[in-house]
């Protein structure tokens, strides 16, 4: 070896050294990758498949099909059976967006503006299952349901929000004009559809949250104080309360 030089090049031996040490550890990372997935995908199935789970799902979606009043068992087992699966399948992809989600931010070799990124892609890719599924969904009930009771189904996985909050609005602003009244019915359409998909209670909710804010700006600009008539309706309701007890 010439002591002078900068460095020496490495022998043969060296070089095949360097290339089994890259491939171990490439290895070995691919091993632990596929080990984590296998895993993750255990506990899901696991999940999935588990006998009380399913046993919730079957009774939330019987009793939302108990409410449409089919008068056909056949009709009715296949229906609580659409919805059912649609909870699990939601569940799901939820779940699993979830774990991918706490996964990155655990990961702490990762920048969190890479975090970001990887994180904002597996919403993005949920997001898109998600509506798929809620398509796929929607052309199953079709089979067995003409609209409005489709449209009953979803007011059955959403709470009833949109029935109520429409009667809310007409019952706060009776003045409103029939322009008025689709705009706001058309929101809550539009905001019934994505808090269908809803993981949880409160996302659902928070989904009719964000479109009621859009439609208080809306009549906010058509004239409307929303303060004082919220306070006003509020009166009006205590006074039918007490005028209820009086009789």
């Amino acid at each position: 070896m010439n002591k002078n030089a900068p460095f020496s090049a490495p022998s043969p031996l060296e070089r095949a050294g360097v290339r089994f040490l890259k491939i171990k550890t490439m290895s070995i990372k691919k091993t632990t990758l596929l080990f984590l997935l296998f895993a993750f995908c255990k506990l899901s199935a696991q999940q999935y498949a588990d006998p009380e789970y399913i046993k919730v799902t079957n009774e939330r979606a019987a009793k939302i099909v108990e409410k449409l009043a089919l008068g056909n068992k056949e009709k009715e087992a296949a229906v609580t059976n659409i919805i059912a699966q649609q909870f699990r399948d939601l569940s799901n992809i939820q779940e699993t967006r979830d774990a991918q989600i706490k996964k990155v931010k655990e990961d702490a070799t990762l920048p969190k503006e890479k975090q970001n990124e990887k994180i904002d892609k597996l919403k993005t890719d949920a997001d898109k299952s998600i509506d798929k599924l809620h398509k796929a969904y929607l052309k199953k009930l079709g089979k067995h349901l003409n609209e409005a009771k489709i449209t009953e189904v979803k007011d059955g996985m959403t709470y009833g929000v949109l029935p109520i909050t429409v009667d809310g609005y007409n019952d706060m602003l009776p003045n409103l004009t029939e322009a008025q009244k689709k705009y706001i019915y058309d929101a809550l359409v539009e905001a019934r559809e994505h808090a269908m998909d809803g993981g949880s209670s409160k996302e659902k909710h928070a989904w009719f949250g964000k479109y009621k804010g859009r439609i208080n700006n809306y009549l906010s600009k058509e004239g409307y104080d929303l303060n004082k008539e919220s306070a006003d309706w509020h009166k009006r309701l205590e006074e039918r309360e007490k005028a209820k007890k009086a009789k």
